[in-house]
């Protein structure tokens, strides 16, 4: 596992998301180390300079909560705080569920906790017509999403992060239905100018990285949706029961996916400090809008 890391003091583990890096926390990793915390963001398994295992099945959620426990095993560290982001979000939720002996404060951005449970097979549940089918979905069929995300990664980092930003007009659907015929590249939005929060920098980064390592070992997380439903299934109905804080952009095209599980936090994390919705942020939660993450991130480790 690779690492980045900034600072001594607390430990605050930094869990990214999808197609993202290590990378995706580069304005929290300063702030939280001025503010006295030892910020450690990995690239998650199968990201970066992170191992990346070729069979599917290694990327269920009990493998990446595990890797939390190895990490901090690792760093010679008892327990730590833990945020995520996108993907890392249920990685972070999960790990203060599965083992709050270890993780004794969690932080979600952009995805609420989802409980484990639920009668259907998540995969029976997700969106489809003739013409277009849900994203998760698209994404289950090895090779399909691969070939076409890695056709040009550099246009598809690009059009990615701006098109589930806050920056487009609203679109309605926008990204979370692919079509059928066209496959996602050609549903997302190219924009002009990048967003005054990305750089021409930022792309290259991830797009260096993500034409290396190619996009299977991120999309193998998403072919494990029904097999976390089976292996969490013994933890249908539980809580999160550490202190938590939740935050969000208005514009989340996550947020207009779970907005039961948003309103439901203050039941299924009974010690939910706070619910902070970002307005006209859009997905990218720390990178869009790094100045008031920062602060909301620095008040919740220090209360």
């Amino acid at each position: 596992m690779h690492i980045a890391e900034c600072g001594e003091g607390p430990l605050v583990i930094l869990c990214h998301g999808f197609p993202e890096s290590w990378y995706s926390w580069r304005h929290q990793l300063p702030a939280l180390a001025k503010a006295g915390f030892h910020a450690v963001a990995p690239d998650m398994r199968g990201y970066g300079q992170t191992d990346a295992p070729n069979a599917i099945d290694q990327y269920t959620m009990l493998h990446l909560t595990g890797d939390m426990v190895g990490l901090l095993n690792a760093l010679g560290a008892e327990s730590a705080m833990i945020v995520g982001h996108d993907w890392g979000g249920p990685v972070a939720w999960n790990s203060a569920l599965l083992r709050p002996d270890r993780f004794r404060r969690v932080i979600g951005l952009s995805v609420p906790y989802l409980q484990p449970g639920g009668k259907a097979r998540p995969t029976t549940t997700m969106p489809q017509t003739e013409d277009a089918i849900f994203y998760q979905l698209y994404f289950q069929t090895p090779g399909v999403a691969e070939a076409d995300l890695e056709r040009n990664v550099e246009q598809s980092v690009r059009r990615l992060m701006y098109s589930v930003s806050g920056d487009p007009p609203p679109q309605r659907g926008l990204f979370s239905m692919v079509p059928r015929k066209t496959g996602m590249f050609a549903s997302l939005l190219n924009p002009e100018a990048l967003p005054a929060w990305l750089t021409e920098a930022d792309v290259r980064f991830y797009a260096t990285e993500l034409s290396r390592t190619g996009f299977r070992g991120g999309l193998n997380w998403y072919r494990n949706i029904d097999r976390n439903w089976e292996l969490m299934a013994p933890m249908t109905g539980a809580k999160v029961m550490v202190p938590a804080l939740y935050i969000a952009g208005d514009r989340d095209l996550v947020v207009n996916m779970v907005p039961q599980a948003i309103a439901s936090l203050s039941s299924t994390v009974p010690q939910l400090r706070r619910t902070i919705m970002l307005p006209g942020c859009g997905h990218w939660t720390q990178q869009e809008r790094p100045e008031e993450v920062n602060k909301a991130l620095i008040e919740f480790l220090r209360s």
